[in-house]
């Protein structure tokens, strides 16, 4: 949360000339909005709704940005199997800036601590799954963007899904 998916996914996804999905904003659009899934229905319906939306972006190709909670679902951690993933970190001190304010249903009842317990827990599951790890904490977006886009065009053997990174 807060390490920056859907400013640098957009930006690699037009480096690359390929198509960007965000799947919050599609859950958004498709279910309404996220603190109220998380109201009404719970956490397990929600990613229930979130492992869905992977598939479909999957389906589609291009660069994707989960939620940081998606790979907690068995089934989205199914999903993103064959895809080349880049797991973007940032520091509390440069995410307590980002998240202030926010209305993220995790974070509700605890801030910055609900973050990097939050953290804490999905820890191994983000190593186990990435194949890259950028950091975005108190870098210009372009240099990380740069970074993704070089990894991305030089990792000609990583597995892939329907090109997507």
């Amino acid at each position: 949360m807060g390490a920056g998916k859907s400013s640098v996914g957009k930006r690699v996804a037009k480096a690359l000339g390929v198509p960007f999905t965000d799947t919050d904003r599609v859950i958004v659009r498709e279910h309404g909005p996220i603190p109220g899934i998380f109201a009404d229905r719970g956490e397990l319906a929600f990613r229930a709704l979130e492992a869905d939306a992977v598939r479909t972006a999957l389906g589609t190709g291009g660069v994707i940005a989960v939620g940081g909670g998606a790979v907690t679902h068995a089934a989205t951690r199914e999903a993103l199997s064959g895809a080349r993933i880049v797991l973007l970190t940032v520091s509390p001190e440069a995410v307590a800036e980002r998240i202030a304010g926010s209305d993220r249903p995790l974070l509700a009842n605890g801030g910055i601590d609900a973050w990097q317990t939050i953290m804490d827990e999905r820890a191994a599951t983000y190593a186990e799954l990435a194949h890259v790890v950028v950091d975005t904490s108190r870098r210009p977006m372009s240099r990380v963007v740069d970074e993704v886009v070089t990894w991305l065009r030089s990792d000609s053997n990583a597995p892939t899904t329907e090109g997507a990174p």
